[in-house]
This record gives C-alpha cells, sequence and structure tokens, in this order.
C-alpha cells in the first residue's frame, strides 16, 4: 500500500540529503511526484489538488531549523501533513465503551468477518486488563446466501456468543436480536446488517428502519480498501441515511493502491478505526495516523511491530535471547529459539512492511517461498540436533553432520548452509552489541 508514494518520496529525500536548503526547484520537485503519486494510488482528484497546495505553502520559504538538514525539514513537515491529513477528532474509543454497535458494508466488503475480528479485538483488549468481556454477535442479513450462518461460525472461531433470530424479516429480526440483547449482561452485542452487491434506495430504507428500532450506541462502515474511490461514494451514500461514526477498512493486506486509506477521513470528516491486515481472526488492527504516515514516509512502524512481538512473544522469552544476546553466548538453540519468535509474528513479506525502508521492497513469490522453506528446513535439521550440538555446534563434524542430515530428510550441505547461516547471524548480533542497539529491539 502506497508503495508508489514511498518511493517517490524517499527518493527524493535521498537527493536533499545533501542539501542545506530547500530551494524553490525541491519544492517543485516534491508537490509535483507527490501529485502523481497520489492519483496513482487512486485519490480522488480534488483532494490530491488539496493536499498538494497546502503541502507546497508550508515548503515555500522554508526557514531551516539549525539542528535539520533539508532532508530532515522537510521529512517533519510531511509527516506532520500526512498525519493532518489522516486522521480527525479522535472518536475511536467510542466503540470500545459502546453496548450496541451495529455495522454497515455492501456484500463483498469483507463485512461479517470483520465482525468477527472486532469481537476477537475487543477480547483480546479486555483480556490485558484481566477482564472478561461477554459479546453477542447476531445478524439480520438474510439475502446472501449463508450469511446468518458464516456469522454464527465465525463467533464460534473466536468463542463468542450467537444468537439467531426466529424473525424472518430483516426490520422484525433487529427488534427481537436486540430485545434479546439488552435482557443480557453483555458488554458488547454487534449486529451484522443486510448488504447488496451496491448501495439501493431499498437498503438504505431497510438500513434506516433498523436504526432506529436498535438505536445503536456505534455505527461502524465496513469498505473494501480495494475499492478505491468507489469507497467514498459508498460512505456518502449511508451516511446520508445514517450518520456513521466511523469506520474499518478490510483487505489493507491486499495489493491495493491505497486511495480509500489517505483520503477517507479527510473527505468524511469521520475517524478510520479498524484496519484488516489479514484473513485471520487476530488480524485486525487500530488505525494509527501518525504509524501510517511514518510507514508513508519509509520510516517503517517499530512501535506496531513491538506490540506484535509483546503479544506473541512472552517476556521471559525474550529476556533469555536478550541475555544470550548480550553475553555473546548465542548458540544455535538461540538461533532455533529465535527463528520460532519471527514465525510468530508472521511472513516474511508482513514483518518487513514495518521495517524502515523496507515496506516498498517487493519480493517475488518465489522468493518468498524459498525464504520460507529454508526456515522449514532449519528448524528441521535444529530438531534432529542433540542439546549438546544445539549449544555448542563446533562439535558437529563429518559424522555428525551426517547423522543430522539423515534425520532431518536433507542433504548434507543444507546442514553446511544452516551454519553458515548461523554464523552470519552472530557477527550481526556482535555489530548490535557494539552499537548499544539492544535496547531499542528489547524492552
Amino acid at each position: 500500500m502506497f508503495s508508489a508514494l514511498t518511493q517517490k518520496i524517499t527518493g527524493l529525500f535521498s537527493q536533499l540529503g545533501s542539501h542545506k536548503k530547500v530551494t524553490a526547484a525541491d519544492v517543485h520537485t516534491l508537490v509535483d511526484q507527490v501529485h502523481e503519486a497520489l492519483l496513482l494510488a487512486d485519490v480522488p482528484h480534488e483532494l490530491v489538488v488539496r493536499f498538494c497546495q497546502d503541502l507546497k505553502q508550508k515548503c515555500s520559504g522554508l526557514s531551516l531549523h539549525s539542528a535539520l538538514n533539508a532532508q530532515e525539514q522537510v521529512a517533519k513537515i510531511m509527516f506532520d501533513h500526512l498525519k493532518q491529513f489522516l486522521s480527525v477528532s479522535d472518536t475511536q474509543h467510542g466503540l470500545f465503551s459502546a453496548a450496541s454497535i451495529m455495522v454497515l458494508g455492501l456484500q463483498g466488503s469483507g463485512k461479517t468477518t470483520s465482525i468477527a475480528k472486532i469481537a476477537a479485538y475487543l477480547k483480546k483488549e479486555a483480556k490485558k486488563k484481566n477482564k472478561n468481556c461477554a459479546i453477542l454477535l447476531a445478524s439480520v442479513d438474510f439475502y446472501r446466501p449463508a450469511a446468518v450462518d458464516q456469522l454464527e461460525l465465525l463467533a464460534q472461531t473466536v468463542g463468542v456468543d450467537f444468537y439467531r433470530a426466529t424473525a424472518t424479516g430483516p426490520v422484525e429480526a433487529a427488534r427481537e436480536i436486540a430485545s434479546y440483547a439488552r435482557g443480557k449482561s453483555y458488554d458488547h452485542w454487534i449486529l451484522d446488517t443486510a448488504g447488496r452487491l451496491h448501495v439501493d434506495r431499498v437498503m438504505l430504507d431497510e438500513i434506516k428502519q433498523i436504526d432506529e428500532i436498535v438505536r445503536p450506541e456505534y455505527r461502524l462502515l465496513v469498505l473494501d480498501a480495494m475499492t478505491g474511490q468507489e469507497s467514498l461514494s459508498v460512505a456518502r451514500s449511508f451516511a446520508q441515511v445514517v450518520d456513521f461514526n466511523g469506520a474499518a477498512l478490510a483487505k489493507m493486506d491486499s495489493d491495493t493502491r491505497g486511495g480509500a486509506a489517505f483520503s477517507f477521513s479527510y473527505a468524511l470528516q469521520k475517524p478510520i478505526v479498524f484496519v484488516g491486515v489479514g484473513e485471520k481472526p487476530a488480524d485486525m488492527q487500530l488505525f494509527w495516523p501518525d504509524r501510517m504516515a511514518s510507514r508513508i514516509l519509509g520510516h517503517g512502524d517499530m512501535t506496531t511491530l513491538a506490540e506484535k512481538a509483546e503479544e506473541k512473544i512472552k517476556k521471559t522469552e525474550q529476556q533469555s535471547l536478550y541475555r544470550a544476546y548480550s553475553k555473546g553466548n548465542f548458540s544455535l538453540q538461540d538461533f532455533a529459539d529465535q527463528l520460532s519468535m519471527m514465525g510468530r509474528l508472521g511472513s516474511m513479506t508482513q514483518l518487513m512492511k514495518y521495517l524502515p525502508g523496507m515496506g516498498q521492497v517487493k519480493l517475488s513469490d518465489a522468493a518468498v517461498e524459498q525464504g520460507e522453506k529454508e526456515i522449514k528446513k532449519f528448524k528441521a535439521i535444529m530438531g534432529s540436533m542433540t542439546p549438546k550440538e544445539r549449544y555448542n555446534p563446533r562439535i558437529l563434524d563429518g559424522s555428525r553432520k551426517k547423522r543430522v542430515a539423515n534425520g532431518a530428510g536433507v542433504p548434507v550441505q543444507d546442514v553446511n548452509l544452516l551454519l553458515s547461516r548461523f554464523e552470519q547471524s552472530k557477527q550481526y548480533v556482535k555489530l548490535l552489541r557494539k552499537s548499544g542497539m539492544f535496547q531499542r529491539y528489547f524492552r
């Protein structure tokens, strides 16, 4: 997402690196390239013009701060401008305190799966505070075949309650569901409304009736991030009938051009609350404008990566690896633990999105597949070693390597490749120790 914009901006930053002053030519080049990249990202033309005019005004006649060079100063202006454009007043927390949540959206937008992901997210956040969170899911989407069954199955998957209305009409079913949910002590109950393949008057009238009956505390619109400018038209159509509070952008992990994410908040003056970044129930994240702005500028998003690490990796595991790194006693066992931890954070492609300077790098499917296969092989090889060999790989002579290779079902060359990768990793650890950067990676 935003890869074209990131490439253009980072390319220009590298040119500005040696400049002591931002010239009019620099500003002209920056604005032109941003203009082109935003259009390629499927941002509406009128918003592109407005964004670039404001950017030009902020950069023109720039007086450099003594502590910053031209590149740093322009980067700061771009970051502040992007953050402002991507955000509105922070009302996302209204969803977390709302007991009743109604979800809107078209068929195919990812609405039903997003509901389950949001339920999983709410449960996870409550668990962090050592609280139980009682959640009910229900649906009045009777138009899409098996939509109700799908939500019931998803509710079971994420471990929340589900209620199936006996009424067969959406409006009557909504009344029944609201009555049932309010008679129970649920922290949240989330209603999936009916969608269509496109916006039509019948659907909007039905949504309005359901809204008047349910009177939800929070209304969330789910949009397909892949639809670009069309998603803004959908949002405006819903806003004319139901004043929704915020949006969730589904399918942000796809090869979307990012126009919806870039322009939604500015165009609608409503916040993006969630972004879907995968197909699993846990693949739902809060949308943070400052973090997105950092990724667009090629600075990565180490904050989100650190949060993922805290969720997926136990503190004791992090501390154990830190001790091994800091003392220089980095063994193959530590290497195996490191691979296991990285695997829990996501695939190679997913992790690269959060690393500074790597978000716009595109690995071929073949390269990703090769990397994943290599890691699986390495795990099998280390699993065939004795504890003594993992903690002291120097004892791996020819006969031991052959035994390990046979046990893992790989040729001896793969054992040698693992040992080579291990030595490279040890050298990297030494560099980290010398640079004093451990505190940035282990908190």
